[in-house]
């Protein structure tokens, strides 16, 4: 049985979301207007399958919702050179750390970035 592996992804938004979402306003004050707005995440999944399962809105066998409502919304496409040169990781808790640390790394250099 193939090992399981967890990847962060990086999911450009329209700038619609920064003037339409008071909470992703409140959460990016850094934010200029000239860089992107973003979404960073981790995944199981190939970066490409969790792109398609949050604009989808799918749900799990136990009827939860697998997708962000912000990326379903605002979602444009995956930004492979924001983390392509993040290798996987082995546990969960590794790829959580990780999306936590990515996002606040392009914070600070003033993108607009949403994540769990």
């Amino acid at each position: 049985m193939p090992k399981t592996e967890y990847r962060v992804y990086v999911i450009e938004l329209s700038k619609r979301v920064f003037s339409e979402n008071r909470k992703f306003r409140e959460a990016n004050p850094q934010f200029n207007g000239v860089l992107e707005c973003l979404y960073v995440g981790m995944t199981s999944k190939s970066p490409k399958e969790r792109f398609i399962q949050h604009k989808k809105g799918t749900l799990s066998k136990k009827g939860y919702n697998l997708s962000s409502s912000i990326v379903r919304k605002y979602g444009a496409y995956l930004r492979p050179s924001l983390y392509n040169h993040i290798d996987p990781m082995p546990t969960r808790a590794q790829a959580l750390k990780m999306e936590k640390i990515l996002a606040l790394e392009l914070r600070r250099k003033k993108y607009a970035v949403w994540f769990n």
